[in-house]
């Protein structure tokens, strides 16, 4: 802590903030590191300060048995890092957090969290210190790694992400009403860090040249024209290498797109996300995933989330 923050005064004891943030797909087939989709599903967080030094969290839902409950917690550092870049005091906290975001499963639950911990901060210090999109943005990318993920829990809708010399940057874009998403979410897991061990560090420039293309469309196809999906949704940058750490994903992939689905590997997986062009077509995907392999495939008919997180005040309720 720095002499500045230890000479600025504590928050008050009893100050809660409610926070709501969407789960994501990042890639969406060949947009890798750069596309992101925020969807309509939702881990919720009451954090409410406490003494200092003091530090309650409850979980429950998805990953409760394995969430750590002490300063590890990634919410927990989430929150400390956002006060620490302002310079003031960490309070004590209480956490009650609702996950239902599956957690390994390519849906961006750490991304969540961190963006979850942030925005607590952001609500925990209105009036006190500011936390502008930009700001949000970079603290998210410098705990999550890459953007991809976070900036869709931030802002919502369809994201592009990248990085130059002042930092990552995002535009939000429009998707278009005809796209329906379905993600098949399977019992098993992956984790982010080998499925990435898995990828080259070099590709042929005609695979580079064929996800550059297919990149473009993919945002003429998911904001104005549903119809090229399929097309603009092939990729030759990772979920071939991917596979072989997979294959029971593998399978469903292939089979839903020789079928006609926009099927693609969902973040780093294991879940598969149809961007289907309309609700009766992913009601179709669905019986098809039931009928492929030995895997139960769950079947989430989701919706684009156009908000992204929130924050208010539990109290007053201001957004």
């Amino acid at each position: 802590m720095t002499a500045a923050a230890a000479s600025l005064p504590e928050l008050v004891e009893g100050r809660t903030v409610v926070v709501r943030v969407p789960a994501t797909s990042a890639n969406l087939g060949p947009g890798f590191d750069t596309l992101g989709l925020a969807l309509s599903v939702y881990d919720e967080l009451v954090v409410t300060t406490l003494a200092e030094g003091e530090l309650e969290i409850h979980v429950s839902g998805e990953g409760a048995a394995d969430v750590p409950r002490d300063a590890s917690n990634l919410v927990v550092r989430s929150i400390a890092f956002a006060f620490e870049a302002v310079g003031r005091r960490l309070p004590g906290l209480r956490l009650e957090a609702r996950n239902v975001i599956p957690h390994g499963r390519g849906l961006g639950s750490s991304g969540a969290a961190v963006v979850s911990g942030l925005l607590a901060a952001k609500g925990l210090l209105e009036g006190e210190a500011e936390f502008g999109p930009d700001t949000l943005l970079r603290l998210a990318t410098e705990l999550e790694g890459h953007p991809d993920n976070v900036a869709p829990a931030l802002f919502g809708g369809l994201t592009i992400a990248w990085l130059d010399e002042h930092g990552p940057q995002h535009k939000k874009l429009l998707v278009h009403r005809g796209v329906s998403p379905v993600v098949f979410v399977p019992e098993f897991t992956m984790s982010t860090s080998v499925a990435r061990s898995l990828q080259p560090l070099q590709v042929p420039r005609e695979d580079a040249v064929f996800n550059v293309s297919r990149s473009a469309l993919l945002i003429a196809a998911l904001t104005q024209s549903p119809e090229l999906l399929l097309a603009a949704t092939e990729d030759k940058l990772h979920q071939s290498y991917r596979a072989q750490a997979m294959p029971q994903t593998d399978v469903l992939v292939r089979a839903l797109r020789q079928a006609g689905f926009a099927a693609v590997v969902s973040g780093a997986g294991p879940s598969v996300l149809v961007l289907a062009d309309g609700p009766g077509r992913r009601l179709e995907a669905a019986e098809l995933a039931a009928t492929v392999g030995n895997t139960p495939w769950e079947a989430h008919m989701l919706a684009v989330d156009f908000k992204g997180g929130t924050v208010r005040g539990y109290a007053e309720g201001s957004t």
